[in-house]
C-alpha cells in the first residue's frame, strides 16, 4: 500500500486541482457583493442519514482556502448522523467560505454516501471472518478521497493504484502465455528492479487455482465470478498456502453467502461506483 506521506500528498493535490478548476481567477460573484472585511458563520446540515465522512477533508480545504478559517465539529468521521443533525460550525471570512462551500460539499456528499454503503456491507458481514475491500473502480482524480471513506465506513483498502501491488488477471496471464508464466516473470521482473510487492493472481476456475498453488509465492488468489460450491472447494484446496478474495458481481444479496464460503477478502467495486450521494448542506448562520 501506499505510504502515508503519498496518500497527503494524493489529498493535497485533488484540493489544489479542485480549487483550479471551481475558482479560477476568483469567486466574482462573492467578490461582486461581500466585503473582504466581513466575517460569518455556517453550519453544515444533514439532510439524509447515514454514515458521515469527510469532516476531516473539510477541514483540509477550509485551511488551504484561509488559514484563519475555524472548524467546530459536533459529529466526527464514521458517525451515524439523521436528518436535521449539524456536523460542525466554520466561522472567519465570509468571501472564504464561500469559495470552500461547493468542494466540502462535493467531497462530503460523496464521501459521506460511500461510507455508508461500505458501512452495510461491513454489517452484512458481521460474525464472519471476511472482510470487505474496496477496488480501482474509483473516480479518476479522487480515488484518495473514496478510498479514505470506504476505511471510515469500515472496509478495508486493496491497493491503491497499479503501483503498490502485483495483480495478475485474466488478460495478464493470457498474454504472458499462461498462469506460471505470468507468476515466474512477475518474480523475475520483481527480483531484477528490486521491488518488493505482494503477488495477487486470478483465476477463473479451479484448474487454474491449482496451477497457481503449484508455482506458488501468491500473497492472495482472487477467485473471480465463482459460484458458492465452487468458492468452497477453492478455499478447501488453498487453504493455509494464500489467502482467498472473492469478486464478480457481489450485491448485498449475496455477500454473506460468499463470506460463510470461508474467503478472506470480498471486493466490490460498487463501494466506489455505484452510490447516492448524501444530502448536505453549507447554511449561513
Amino acid at each position: 500500500m501506499i505510504s502515508e506521506a503519498q496518500f497527503q500528498n494524493e489529498l493535497e493535490l485533488i484540493i489544489s486541482n479542485a480549487i483550479r478548476e471551481d475558482v479560477g481567477d476568483g469567486d466574482h460573484s462573492s467578490l461582486a457583493c461581500i466585503p473582504a472585511s466581513a466575517q460569518g458563520k455556517a453550519k453544515l446540515l444533514v439532510k439524509d442519514e447515514g454514515i458521515i465522512a469527510g469532516v476531516a477533508f473539510a477541514k483540509m480545504i477550509f485551511y488551504y482556502v484561509d488559514k484563519d478559517l475555524q472548524v467546530e465539529t459536533f459529529i466526527n468521521d464514521g458517525e451515524r448522523v439523521k436528518y436535521g443533525d449539524v456536523v460542525f460550525h466554520v466561522s472567519g471570512s465570509s468571501q472564504s467560505i464561500l469559495k470552500a462551500e461547493r468542494l466540502v460539499l462535493n467531497s462530503m456528499q460523496r464521501m459521506s454516501a460511500i461510507a455508508t454503503k461500505t458501512k452495510m456491507f461491513v454489517d452484512l458481514l458481521e460474525g464472519t471472518q471476511t472482510k470487505i475491500l474496496d477496488t480501482r473502480k474509483t473516480t479518476p482524480g479522487i480515488r484518495a478521497i473514496e478510498k479514505w471513506a470506504v476505511k471510515i465506513g469500515g472496509g478495508e483498502n486493496h491497493r491503491f493504484a497499479l503501483y503498490d501491488m502485483i495483480m495478475l488477471k485474466d488478460n495478464h496471464n493470457d498474454f504472458a502465455g499462461g498462469i506460471p508464466q505470468a507468476i515466474a516473470k512477475t518474480k523475475q521482473y520483481l527480483l531484477d528492479n528490486n521491488k518488493d510487492l505482494k503477488i495477487i493472481v486470478e483465476a477463473r476456475n479451479l484448474d487454474e487455482v491449482q496451477q497457481i498453488l503449484d508455482t506458488g509465492g501468491v500473497f492472495r488468489i482472487l477467485l473471480d465470478n465463482f459460484d458458492y460450491e465452487t468458492t468452497k472447494k477453492a478455499v478447501a484446496m488453498i487453504g493455509n498456502q494464500s489467502l482467498t478474495e472473492s469478486s464478480g458481481n457481489i450485491n448485498e444479496k449475496t455477500i454473506r453467502h460468499y463470506a460463510e464460503c470461508g474467503v478472506n477478502y470480498i471486493s466490490s467495486g460498487a463501494l466506489t461506483h455505484s452510490v447516492y450521494n448524501m444530502d448536505l448542506s453549507l447554511k449561513a448562520i
